[in-house]
């Protein structure tokens, strides 16, 4: 049997869950809080119905792990303030096309006449620049570890091949400070750390290691097959039991303790930390990734003398506090009601890999009606 074959044998998921009950149980069913940190994580556990299989007192929470949740309305506003300078044609990844900024999104500035593009990657976005070479070519540059390093390899490229009409508008955020904003935060107790995969092919596991040193928080590195995330969950309950605060790797298959120095070398060449904004948490110093002053010259905001706007929080949104584990979606009045899938109002809403989007997807399953009433306010 395969490594893949593995995975999905029902008697290996059967037996997880039963040594998930059994470690639950010698805790003495006491509550215990993990937070996933990663947007696949959250949808693979309302897409599996990670949270019907275990204990009741194992409680999953969604922590900040979306990229496009976390991007502030700010961000967006930026977006759109350089798509309507005339020569600018305005490159995104998808699952930013939808996100509500102050007043608009891209998805409704595009419709009202903005060059507005869907990309798949910022070297797509480098060659629509060599090819008009009379228009500016303006990336939105989001995300996490995973997705800095193509990046800064572009712009690396731009450099190196002296395409000038292309830039970045650079909102990269590095998941360590967070994740210690959320302990050091105290707004709800954190009992382990279901560490994200995709960033740590990047970085590896080492991140983690302050979480376990300095705040005794157990951390275990998850894949995203329904295997990988029970035997996370029993890993994670093990070290509780045993007292341990270690980081572990679950997802061995793709993860190492160092990660992709290449990667990591490519990245640090071209960006440095800074401060920045997270939706829902606020500003977190050394969170963000900003060009080194050498690729100022790539800096859309820079570039085109363009101030970041102020961030806004939307009215009835509770994204931020769903983002911080400290509520679900449920507390929401908006949800199921004028926020949905179909007509986003939050960021948690519009990313498929958002809290609200995956609950609404999958627990529909078990009726949103009956959960509505069980808060006790209806489905509005």
């Amino acid at each position: 049997m395969n490594r893949l074959q593995e995975l999905k044998n029902p008697i290996r998921i059967q037996d997880t869950i039963g040594r998930i009950h059994k470690l639950t149980t010698e805790l003495k069913h006491r509550t215990v809080n993990l937070m996933e940190v990663c947007g696949t994580h959250t949808m693979s556990v309302y897409r599996h119905g990670i949270k019907q299989v275990i204990p009741s007192q194992v409680h999953l929470l969604a922590g900040p792990g979306c990229p496009v949740c976390v991007t502030p309305t700010n961000i967006v506003d930026a977006a759109i303030l350089l798509a309507k300078i005339p020569q600018v044609i305005l490159t995104t990844f998808g699952d930013m096309i939808k996100v509500p900024g102050k007043e608009s999104t891209l998805a409704i500035e595009k419709a009202n006449g903005l060059d507005i593009r869907i990309v798949y990657s910022p070297l797509d976005a480098l060659r629509m620049a060599q090819e008009n070479p009379k228009k500016e070519i303006v990336f939105i540059g989001v995300g996490f570890e995973t997705t800095a390093p193509i990046i800064a390899a572009t712009i690396l490229k731009a450099e190196k091949e002296n395409i000038t009409n292309f830039s970045v508008l650079c909102s990269h955020k590095v998941m360590p400070p967070p994740m210690k904003a959320l302990v050091e935060s105290r707004e709800i107790r954190i009992d382990g750390f279901i560490c994200p995969g995709h960033v740590s092919t990047i970085t590896g596991a080492k991140i983690y290691d302050f979480l376990a040193r300095d705040y005794h928080i157990p951390c275990v590195v998850a894949g995203f097959e329904p295997l990988d995330i029970l035997q996370t969950i029993a890993m994670l309950l093990k070290q509780i039991l045993e007292n341990r605060a270690e980081v572990e790797i679950q997802y061995d298959r793709c993860i190492t303790w160092n990660g992709n120095e290449k990667a990591q070398l490519v990245m640090d060449m071209v960006f440095e930390f800074c401060d920045t904004e997270w939706r829902g948490l606020g500003n977190i110093p050394g969170s963000g990734l900003r060009l080194r002053e050498k690729f100022q010259a790539f800096d859309a905001l820079v570039k085109f003398n363009i101030p970041l706007p102020e961030s806004f929080k939307i009215p009835g949104c509770i994204c931020g506090d769903i983002l911080r584990g400290i509520r679900d979606s449920l507390d929401c009045r908006l949800f199921n009601n004028v926020c949905t899938p179909e007509h986003p109002i939050g960021p948690c809403m519009v990313s498929s890999e958002g809290t609200c989007a995956a609950f609404y997807k999958y627990e529909k399953k078990i009726n949103i009606r009956q959960f509505h009433a069980k808060k006790g306010r209806g489905n509005g």
